[in-house]
């Protein structure tokens, strides 16, 4: 087997597979173009799946490999975009995950392998699909700590930290938070936790994404005030769409993986999924 990773930067797999190059560009008219370079029966492709572009250039590499006569591909996608689409919310709106599912499954993969996927609707959709949980990741993370709390964000979340627990063999409680939402607007308007004294324990917010991050200040921020330790945050992909200025102040480490980016700083770790996964 050998792999195609088609995403700069990124080589999730094991560094004694060989690797098939590519080169990728724009025309002009902003369509995306790849050339392989080699060939094999079977092939192992990573791509972060970004924007549009990258996509499409995922599609594009599916096809000349078929066609440099390659039999079983398969495909690690560590980010599945348009999984926070699962639903209709209203009239006139697609149903964007299946779109995306539906391109995917067009490639008629040998194997799907996505990580800690935001919703399980996911995975009924994606053919042949594989979820890699984020048990690898808090391990990593927790396994130099002691005494510490783990804390759910949201309901959401508490069903995946529950599994997350018994992986750990973590027998502490599990701290719940709760939003409530103005539904005017949708703002977060109040954040609820079920324990008013954490005695002083350091806190591990455990989540899939970080986006802008409102959400997960707001909950260091009601932790803190029940007197919390450090407050730290375990998450798989982290965008960080708004940069870390309305999160250096209330979280003190940001724990992810470079599922999204690879950038780092004294906030953020990010952990190769290299180090963390084996397919």
């Amino acid at each position: 087997m050998r792999v195609l990773n088609l995403s700069t930067g990124f080589k999730p797999f094991d560094s004694s597979l060989e690797e098939i190059e590519s080169k990728s560009f724009l025309f002009s008219g902003g369509e995306v173009h790849i050339k392989l370079q080699d060939a094999a029966e079977e092939v192992l492709v990573s791509a972060r799946l970004n924007d549009s572009n990258e996509v499409m250039k995922l599609l594009l590499a599916v096809d000349a490999l078929r066609r440099n006569g390659s039999k079983t591909i398969s495909a690690f996608i560590p980010y599945l975009p348009y999984a926070r689409q699962d639903r209709v919310m209203v009239g006139g709106e697609p149903l964007s995950i299946k779109v995306m599912c539906n391109l995917i499954n067009s490639c008629n993969f040998e194997k799907v392998y996505v990580f800690d996927v935001h919703s399980e609707v996911s995975l009924a959709l994606l053919d042949n699909c594989e979820l890699i949980s984020n048990y690898s990741l808090a391990k990593q993370v927790l396994s130099n700590h002691t005494d510490y709390l783990l804390v759910s964000p949201d309901a959401g979340a508490l069903k995946k930290i529950y599994k997350l627990a018994e992986a750990l063999a973590y027998h502490n409680d599990i701290i719940l938070c709760n939003k409530v939402r103005d539904v005017s607007n949708g703002k977060i308007k109040q954040i609820t936790v079920d324990q008013d004294d954490l005695g002083g324990k350091d806190c591990f917010i455990i989540d899939d994404i970080c986006d802008g991050g409102a959400t997960f200040v707001g909950v260091a921020k009601e932790l803190k005030k029940r007197n919390a330790g450090k407050v730290s945050l375990i998450v798989s992909h982290g965008i960080m769409s708004h940069g870390e200025a309305e999160l250096v102040d209330w979280v003190d480490h940001i724990y992810t993986t470079d599922s999204i980016k690879n950038d780092s700083s004294d906030l953020i770790s990010r952990i190769l999924l290299a180090d963390l996964i084996e397919l």
